[in-house]
């Protein structure tokens, strides 16, 4: 305690009780008076916070002189902030040490002063946290509009006078965030699925709203090639094809978007859209299609993640992309379409046959195709996304898988166990496991 509080402590202590009678309710009144300005901190700070968009676009708008100001101290809001805390504690510590004085004033040296004073800095605390903290911050909630335009002026009037204090703490805020510098924490892939099973075990979530929210947790981790159109699988038109054999190719594809190749499909000349074909239907065989080939070809890397790709869709306003691995060789084709199924399912017109691309026999046997994507086979045996990483290498179909499992091309009616699944083959022919059955075990892995 330095001189100047010693003295002041001095006087109060030897001040007569006629005195004291004086200065007593001149401490009361101050007291409650700086417990009105507590209040009135509170609130303002979080009635200027709470102000909703069109509010402040209305203040910045606005010819009323509150208004302005309100928009005037929520451009610069970190100052605002600074400023209300400042008075807020400085309101706050002149409360206790006045308190503090007055009950040492009054409090005659006895064996109950201790408890005495434990007993009065409860009920200063009680008194600041209600009716300086609680009770304005419930009505300025409720009202936030009004209690802001009332606070504007007196708010605008202490954030010019205690402009340098404020910039002093904005100043020391900045250092000590610089100096103790938090790395943003990074939420997982498998943290959110735990979440998702937490949040979707009620009743009222369906079956398709959980696999929506499962294919957006994953959308950010799948890579390009893992839902992809296998080279093997794209169907494409010859650019030497005459404009009749065109036209029968186009009805046997049944796709809206085909891609064009000059002599095998590491050479892509471009995009045919069918729309464009439409006014020419007529034509004779010498009719030159070629010139309808967009050229602008959109060629991404194997490992690109479909978020990314999305946004590269919408950017370049287009639907297909060709897939090529590091050498430029066409490794596949992806779609928007395929982008989109992987958040809500598969999306099927008359032309597609995703439905024959698996049978469930019973609980707990299963027949796929062999080029049945391991994205989609983990979603129909309902195990994690990751669940074949440890032995699935660079395939991304289950054919591969199993090529992977066997280290050879394994034969018809060939087994092979992997966790809580058995594979086993039920066709190939010389260059691919065609179809495969999966059984789950009894045992849990």
């Amino acid at each position: 305690m330095d001189d100047f509080h010693i003295n002041i402590l001095a006087d109060l202590l030897t001040m007569s009780p006629s005195e004291m009678m004086v200065v007593l309710p001149i401490g009361i009144i101050v007291i409650i008076l700086l417990l009105g300005a507590s209040g009135f901190m509170s609130g303002s700070e979080l009635s200027f916070f709470s102000l909703t968009p069109q509010q402040l676009l209305q203040c910045r708008n606005s010819e009323n002189k509150a208004e302005r100001n309100i928009a005037n101290l929520l451009s610069n809001p970190n100052k605002l902030l600074a400023t209300i805390l400042i008075m807020n504690n400085l309101v706050n510590v002149s409360i206790a040490t006045i308190s503090n004085y007055l009950m040492l004033g009054v409090i005659d040296e006895h064996e109950g002063q201790g408890l005495e004073i434990f007993i009065l800095t409860i009920i200063i605390t009680v008194l600041i946290v209600f009716f300086g903290e609680v009770m304005p911050k419930v009505i300025a909630g409720q009202k936030a509009f009004i209690v802001a335009r009332i606070a504007a002026s007196p708010m605008n009037f202490l954030n010019k006078v205690l402009s340098p204090f404020s910039w002093i703490l904005m100043q020391m805020g900045v250092l000590i965030e610089k100096i103790v510098k938090k790395k943003g924490y990074q939420v997982s892939v498998d943290e959110l699925h735990e979440a998702l099973e937490m949040t979707t075990n009620s009743e009222e979530t369906t079956s398709e709203e959980k696999e929506i929210l499962k294919g957006i947790v994953n959308f950010g981790t799948i890579s390009a090639k893992q839902i992809m159109q296998a080279r093997i699988d794209i169907s494409a038109f010859d650019i030497e094809m005459n404009f009749h054999q065109l036209i029968e190719a186009i009805n046997h594809t049944g796709y809206s978007r085909v891609p064009v190749y000059r002599e095998n499909l590491d050479k892509i000349e471009g995009i045919l859209y069918i729309k464009d074909v439409l006014p020419y239907i007529e034509e004779n065989e010498d009719f030159d299609w070629r010139t309808l080939i967009r050229r602008d070809t959109y060629f991404i890397p194997q490992n690109k993640k479909i978020d990314d790709l999305m946004r590269d869709f919408q950017a370049r306003r287009v639907h297909m992309a060709i897939v090529v691995d590091e050498y430029g060789g066409t490794r596949g084709l992806i779609t928007l379409e395929d982008i989109i199924e992987e958040i809500i399912g598969d999306i099927n017109d008359e032309f597609d046959t995703h439905d024959l691309a698996f049978n469930k026999v019973d609980s707990s046997n299963y027949t796929f195709d062999g080029k049945t994507s391991i994205n989609d086979l983990c979603k129909i045996l309902n195990v994690e996304p990751n669940y074949f990483n440890e032995v699935k290498g660079e395939s991304e179909s289950l054919a591969g898988l199993l090529l992977e499992l066997s280290g050879r091309m394994p034969r018809v009616g060939e087994k092979k166990r992997y966790r809580k699944f058995i594979f086993t083959v039920i066709a190939t022919d010389k260059k691919r496991i065609k179809t495969v059955k999966i059984t789950l075990k009894d045992t849990k892995a």
